[in-house]
């Protein structure tokens, strides 16, 4: 159970906060959002508030912000079309109903001869004594269809109204805001659980390994090892992992007491054919607010290099895609890192938002990195490139996607379970 509700938070939380920042600059710019779904498929649950729906999906693969103008979310009123409006006091269309059977009082028939939804904002037709008349639209109005409402988005609202910059920074603010909440979560760490320190002291030894055999104790600040002087963390760990199964010679000072111990670091495999040597001691903490901050950026930056060095080795061919982890993966990691307690479930949320952000700029179709892509060549082409042609890119983009995260999955599938 402790699995399944630390999955359900990091995905949430990184969900959530990518698609806030998509809302947030969204919304600075002017840019109407119809909806904000965590999750995808059928929906769970949903509600509205002001012009935005809010809701939750079936899946844990995703979420989005729809916003106006993305895609064929407008309806056009075809000539002979009869529809039923609503007028406010001001004489300003505030609901067009398309059904013939209206719930609404004092309403107004008319048969649709032209429209205007975006720009200028009125509708024109013949009413019941054959007339050719027309209103005005509020820019707030609702088309109504089947007891469903959709608001209006006039031209200034929608999403390919704006600016190339306006746009750009709308889609970039979902991969920022992932940084951003990996910054603030290592923050946390820091201030809460404490910052590594640099003193060569050993916080904590560990009981059966290494060190503990050796008579190492809590509380002793490495001095030398084989007679090289130690003056940080770094140093000792460095010299401990070079040294698998090869004696050392610690000096420590104990109290005042300078006391000597052979310690034989345990080899332990990494990977890749690779050995280093641990002793089985933990690293002493300290916290500090500035520092937490500093190591919060540190962490965040550390985290960006560490991914995007293992995505090149992926394009090079020095990482298998058979190492690539998806929901099933994820949620048997989260499992192993639940038993190692809260702190560790917090770091691997952080380095989950950092990953989910850097996946999303990469410059591949339907990923956040390929609309940037095409702002990019708009910029530089000074027109837009043809919305079906983008539209074809970024659908093909999706299955290709879709086939890479059945892939994955099987592979996650494949690992865990056969």
């Amino acid at each position: 159970m402790q699995t399944v509700i630390a999955f359900i938070a990091i995905f949430g939380s990184l969900v959530f906060f990518h698609e806030l920042g998509h809302f947030i600059f969204a919304k600075r710019a002017g840019i109407m959002v119809r909806e904000f779904a965590i999750g995808m498929g059928p929906k769970i649950f949903g509600m509205t508030k002001g012009e935005t729906v809010y809701t939750l999906r079936l899946l844990p693969i995703g979420g989005y912000v729809r916003m106006a103008g993305e895609d064929t979310d407008t309806v056009e009123l075809q000539p002979g079309y009869r529809v039923a409006l609503v007028t406010n006091e001001e004489n300003l269309v505030e609901k067009i109903v398309l059904n013939q059977k209206t719930q609404y009082q004092n309403v107004i028939f008319l048969e649709v001869e032209r429209a205007d939804l975006e720009k200028e904002l009125w509708i024109e037709g013949y009413d019941e004594e054959d007339k050719l008349v027309r209103y005005n639209v509020s820019r707030t109005a609702t088309i109504v269809e089947n007891g469903t409402e959709l608001i209006i988005a006039p031209l200034d609202r929608q999403f390919n109204s704006k600016s190339v910059r306006a746009r750009a920074m709308a889609i970039f603010a979902g991969p920022l805001f992932n940084f951003i909440l990996a910054f603030f979560i290592f923050v946390i760490i820091g201030l809460f659980q404490g910052i590594p320190s640099s003193e060569p002291i050993i916080s904590e030894v560990i009981d059966d390994r290494p060190a503990s055999a050796a008579g190492l104790q809590d509380g002793d600040r490495v001095m030398k090892i084989n007679g090289e002087s130690i003056s940080t963390w770094e140093q000792l760990s460095t010299i401990i992992q070079k040294n698998p199964e090869q004696r050392l010679q610690f000096e420590v000072d104990r109290k005042g007491t300078i006391v000597t111990a052979n310690v034989v670091p345990q080899g332990v495999e990494q990977g890749e054919g690779t050995t280093v040597g641990q002793i089985g001691i933990m690293r002493p903490l300290e916290t500090n607010p500035v520092k937490a901050v500093v190591y919060g950026a540190e962490q965040t930056y550390d985290g960006i290099v560490l991914i995007g060095t293992l995505l090149g080795k992926l394009v090079t061919g020095q990482f298998s895609i058979d190492a690539l982890s998806g929901p099933v993966g994820i949620y048997k990691t989260t499992e192993t890192v639940v038993t190692f307690g809260f702190y560790n479930v917090l770091y691997w949320a952080a380095m989950l938002s950092i990953n989910l952000g850097i996946m999303n700029l990469l410059p591949l179709p339907a990923l956040d990195g390929g609309r940037l892509l095409f702002f990019a060549f708009e910029a530089v082409r000074g027109k837009p490139l043809d919305r079906q042609k983008e539209g074809m890119v970024h659908f093909v983009g999706i299955v290709l996607l879709m086939i890479l995260m059945v892939v994955v999955t099987w592979n996650d599938i494949q690992r865990f379970f056969f």
